[in-house]
């Protein structure tokens, strides 16, 4: 017994296995909790975020009702303008047409002042002519010369009737002539006036319909304008709307995986609590010769494992924690082992041996007599482990290599429980 001096005493055994089954639990916390769910944290928008995002969202709605509404208003004055346009246009259509025919009547009534203005011009010339022969002939040449003087028939009718006429308006066929003309003139210039007033209609309404037509395009442009500043900022409310519901779909997702958390967290603190009942259950259960080996998770189970069979039950420990007896029984072997690192091999009462792997320290020496449940070493990572963790091993054969049976229903039969496999 004096070569167990690396074992410490029973009450800081006690202290050091309460220390590693509260960082078991912990472990077994993080490993049921936290293995689907802390490995991807779901970002969690702040409230700050959300009420920006809905502001920003507000805004650009207010700014795109107010541009719907000056989109209206351009809609209402565009289709005034169109229809300010279409009247200026049958306006002067209409002063086109009445320019046209005034122009037509100051034709004719130029046409009607050259006829007159001929027939005038003929007159005077027959008179003309008249008056030259007769005073050529002698003033005292009276009517009945006149017409003897006539070289044939066809002059003879012509100089009577001339004759005939002279004598019947020759005092007042220039004035009635002249007057004729005057009237014939008086026409012409109201015609030419008509004519005037209807072109210069005509241009007022040509510059009405330009300016109308005008004032169209304009509108129309405002009308462009506007829709389109309305456009951009409907996409930027659309964009101001799927940030709102991305953040508010992040902080669901965030809500959603706290309760899930919260959830995973309960379950795991029962488990951890049923897990301590039951390692509270194994302790009072060594009293007959049998223990736990370690408090912690089962990470790996007794069976084949790529293609080879993994020999025992791996129980995942942080480092340091407590490594126990799970018999009665007298220490076989202790120290470097092929594939451990460090081992402890114990033989039972019954004749069992029970093996300890991985350790990082053993406390007790070939030859040492142990009670069930007392400590042996401490959980480690030596030898081809990939994390630290107990290798337990039971061979009932009582060989201390070979025979080796899944330990897990080994330990149910005498009141033991590994759970996990």
């Amino acid at each position: 017994m004096s070569q167990r001096t690396q074992r410490p005493d029973r009450p800081a055994g006690r202290s050091r296995l309460l220390a590693g089954a509260l960082a078991a639990l912990v472990a077994g916390a993080v490993l049921v909790g936290g293995a689907g769910s802390a490995a991807a944290v779901p970002v969690n928008p702040s409230d700050e975020d959300i009420t920006g995002a809905q502001t920003a969202q507000d805004a650009a709605a207010a700014e795109v009702g107010r541009l719907a509404g000056l989109v209206a208003a351009a809609e209402a004055q565009l289709e005034q303008a169109q229809v300010q346009a279409e009247a200026a246009g049958a306006a002067y259509l209409a002063a086109e047409e009445v320019s046209l025919q005034a122009q037509a009547a100051a034709a004719r009534a130029a046409a009607e002042l050259r006829a007159a203005t001929d027939a005038v011009t003929a007159a005077q010339r027959q008179i003309a002519e008249f008056s030259r022969d007769s005073y050529m002939n002698g003033s005292t040449l009276s009517a009945e010369m006149a017409l003897l003087d006539a070289d044939g028939p066809a002059e003879l009718v012509q100089t009577a009737a001339m004759l005939d006429y002279v004598a019947d308006h020759q005092l007042d066929v220039l004035d009635v002539l002249e007057i004729a003309q005057v009237q014939q003139a008086n026409a012409d210039s109201t015609a030419r006036a008509l004519r005037d007033e209807a072109a210069a209609a005509e241009q007022a309404a040509g510059d009405a319909k330009a300016a109308a037509d005008g004032q169209l395009a304009a509108q129309q442009n405002a009308v462009a304008e506007v829709a389109a500043q309305k456009a951009s900022l409907d996409q930027q409310l659309q964009a101001a709307q799927v940030r709102l519901l991305e953040l508010q779909g992040a902080r669901n997702a965030y809500e959603a995986w706290l309760a899930q958390k919260r959830a995973e967290e309960e379950a795991a603190a029962r488990a951890a609590a049923e897990a301590q009942a039951a390692d509270q259950a194994s302790d009072a259960a060594a009293g007959s010769g049998y223990a736990r080996p370690a408090r912690g998770t089962t990470s790996s189970c007794y069976g084949a494992r790529w293609g080879v069979t993994h020999l025992g039950v791996d129980i995942a420990a942080p480092i340091g924690t407590p490594v126990r007896a799970a018999t009665n029984g007298v220490v076989q072997r202790a120290g470097a082992a092929t594939g451990f690192g460090l081992a402890v091999y114990i033989r039972g009462d019954d004749g069992a041996i029970t093996v300890y792997g991985h350790v990082n320290e053993y406390y007790v020496q070939a030859g040492d007599r142990v009670s069930a449940g007392e400590t042996i070493g401490e959980v480690g990572n030596r030898g081809q482990s990939t994390g630290p963790h107990l290798h337990f091993e039971v061979h009932p054969s009582g060989s201390l290599y070979s025979g080796a049976v899944d330990p897990v229903p080994w330990m149910a039969a005498r009141g033991i429980t590994i759970r996990g496999c």
